[in-house]
């Protein structure tokens, strides 16, 4: 045993949480791994999984093609989240700042920059479905309409949000815990009240899609799943002790974060197999859909669990996109970065709920745009975390002059290139100010921006690959340099 107590001094859910971008404090490094399924399992129980049926089947492919696709693309993404997570348990300091190892401690505000906007970006897509979700179900009620049904959504679920990131770490641990029981049982009512709506025959009749299109799906479920958390996964370890076990932290954080999409995607399979109208429905309000086949009486609890699910994964957005806001530099409290953060996370909503367009397009081309780019720093941050035997000197990431050095240009070239790469090897043509990329798949012989592989988004899967090995063979030497210094 190292000495630390075994109980952390109370801390009320209702205070601030005092920890920012820091190392926590010895005493404050408690708790077990198998707690990391709380907060990640409450992060992603959201009946949006249910839409992804949906969206995977939008690649033109067979029920048993998008089950694999679904389970492949949902566990593997979410395995990397658990690697990642094993950076936090190492040096108890948020992702972005265990990040600097990597990329020097000034060369870490690329990346960080990119996890920020990740972050900003999927709270704000949360919101706008919770915002979505329950107008649309308060007008089939006949509570209201319009915009001020929009309005008042708005308010309540921002709030919530908002609230939670400002408060912090502890209550967020004991929200997700509600979340995930409410919402879970809540979650399984919807699905026995549905259930007769499958239509089995019709989905296991649907034809079969190429390679390519199965490769599409996979990289799509990839990047909206476990990639949309890589950046986030240490955030939440990070106050577990330093002799926690690495197994542990690896497989709660894969349980607890896959568990739900995994049956609530093959669920959701099931009921947009049955229905071309309910996938076309989908596609423009991805959670009011949801409700058009409920009785009367449970649509009120199905905004209960509609908007916490939704709430659960904002909530640890917008924690970590505050930490990520602090890691740029920007020198005020933790509190005050949330909060920035929330306004932002208001004015996309408004944006896109009272003046936006089509919903799935949009959301297709952020997630693969920006999924490029962090599936490049992931692989650097997964290549780093395997090479290093000790743990993070602590005071060394946040002095230029330490071990970690101010800017190291090879990681940062990494993921440059592998982003240009990887940009050149996805499209979006749904999303015309996305029309630029795929430049590389007619040079390379891959068909152009109308072949067969125009919708595979190989670029994914080629960033995160390429920038692993590249970091694993280039910085085996410079992370033996790193650990070889005492001071």
């Amino acid at each position: 045993m190292s000495g630390r107590p075994r109980h952390a001094p109370r801390t009320s859910v209702l205070q601030v949480e005092g920890n920012g971008i820091n190392v926590v404090a010895d005493e404050e490094r408690t708790g077990r791994p198998r707690q990391l399924f709380w907060p990640w399992f409450g992060a992603n129980v959201s009946v949006l999984g249910l839409s992804y049926g949906a969206f995977a089947l939008g690649f033109g492919i067979s029920f048993v093609q998008a089950v694999i696709a679904g389970v492949l693309g949902i566990v593997f993404s979410f395995l990397l989240c658990g690697f990642v997570a094993l950076a936090g348990k190492r040096g108890s300091a948020p992702t972005m700042v265990l990040s600097r190892a990597a990329f020097g401690v000034r060369g870490n505000r690329l990346p960080t920059a990119i996890s920020w906007l990740l972050t900003v970006g999927w709270e704000t897509v949360l919101t706008i479905l919770a915002t979505m979700a329950t107008a649309a179900v308060f007008q089939r009620l006949g509570w209201g309409g319009g915009t001020p049904t929009l309005i008042v959504a708005l308010v309540v679920v921002a709030a919530l949000i908002v609230v939670a990131g400002v408060l912090g770490f502890h209550l967020i641990m004991r929200l997700q815990t509600v979340i995930t029981v409410v919402t879970a049982v809540l979650t399984v009512v919807y699905i026995g009240l549905v259930a007769g709506r499958v239509d089995l025959p019709t989905v296991m009749a649907l034809p079969a899609g190429s390679t390519q299109e199965v490769v599409g799906a996979l990289v799509f479920l990839m990047t909206g799943f476990g990639l949309g958390w890589v950046n986030a996964a240490a955030d939440y370890s990070r106050y577990l002790p330093r002799a926690s076990s690495g197994r542990g932290v690896v497989g709660w954080t894969t349980f607890g974060s896959s568990l739900a999409p995994v049956l609530l995607f093959a669920f959701g399979l099931l009921l947009a197999g049955s229905s071309p109208s309910l996938s076309e429905a989908i596609a423009a309000d991805p959670i009011g859909a949801l409700a058009d086949a409920l009785p009367t009486w449970f649509l009120v609890p199905f905004v209960v669990v509609a908007v916490l699910g939704l709430v659960g994964g904002a909530v640890l957005d917008i924690y970590s996109s505050g930490l990520a806001l602090l890691a740029l530099g920007l020198r005020i409290p933790r509190y005050a970065a949330a909060l920035i953060d929330g306004a932002i996370m208001v004015v996309g909503t408004v944006y896109v709920v009272f003046f936006g367009g089509e919903f799935l397009d949009e959301f297709t081309g952020f997630l693969i745009t920006l999924g490029v780019p962090v599936a490049a720093w992931c692989g650097v941050m997964l290549a780093d975390i395997a090479l290093r035997r000790r743990d993070y000197a602590e005071t060394d990431l946040f002095s230029p002059s330490g071990r970690y050095g101010d800017v190291r240009p090879v990681p940062i070239a990494v993921v440059v290139g592998c982003t240009v790469l990887g940009w050149g090897l996805v499209t979006n043509s749904a999303a015309g100010w996305l029309a630029w990329q795929g430049y590389l798949l007619g040079p390379l012989g891959l068909g152009g921006r109308e072949g067969a592989w125009a919708g595979a988004n190989l670029g994914v899967l080629i960033a995160l690959v390429v920038a692993f090995v590249a970091t694993l063979v280039g910085s085996r030497s410079a992370i033996r340099q790193q650990e070889a210094r005492t001071t």
